[in-house]
């Protein structure tokens, strides 16, 4: 059996010998596999990788843009904030300011009334005083009439009675009365 095997190796020639038919077959199909790699696959995957680079740099580029809107959010809200504050403070300080204003108003008003009623009381005073030292008047002049009377023992008239209480009223004034 042997045999049989060796004849068939040796009827296929020599398996040392070199065709170079295969080899250039095969460095041909390489080359035109490369070249259709190189001319259909390769700009698509270039394309894939060019596009998702442009994906991400747009991708970071909004990321910045969207940290320089809350940057600037931010700072409008302290900002807002401040004014806010700003404003209730002057808000606090304006009332205060107003309460004072209507403390002191109604203080001087208050002692403008009392002046006033104090001014009238003191008029009150004067009128009743006077109108008692007229009545005190009027009574020693009927009082002074009636002693007179009495001692020129005539009466003396209604006439006669009101220029007494007159004159009497004159000397009391002039007096210091």
């Amino acid at each position: 059996m042997m045999d049989t095997s060796f004849s068939l190796i040796l009827a296929e020639g020599n398996p040392m010998a070199w065709t170079p038919l295969p080899a250039f077959t095969g460095i041909g199909v390489f080359l035109i596999a490369l070249i259709v790699l190189w001319w259909k696959v390769w700009p698509v995957i270039t394309k894939g990788l060019d596009d998702r680079n442009d994906k991400i740099l747009s991708e970071i580029k909004a990321a910045e843009d969207a940290r320089g809107q809350a940057k600037d959010a931010l700072a409008e809200y302290e900002s807002s904030i401040s004014q806010a504050r700003e404003q209730a403070q002057k808000t606090i300080a304006d009332a205060r300011a107003e309460g004072e204003r209507l403390f002191e108003e109604m203080k001087s008003k208050n002692e403008r009334e009392l002046a006033e009623r104090i001014s009238r009381a003191n008029a009150d005073i004067e009128a009743a005083r006077k109108a008692a030292v007229a009545d005190i008047h009027a009574q020693a002049v009927d009082l002074a009439t009636t002693i007179s009377s009495r001692i020129l023992e005539r009466e003396v008239n209604v006439t006669d009675q009101a220029s007494l209480i007159e004159e009497s009223l004159r000397e009391l004034d002039t007096s210091g009365a």
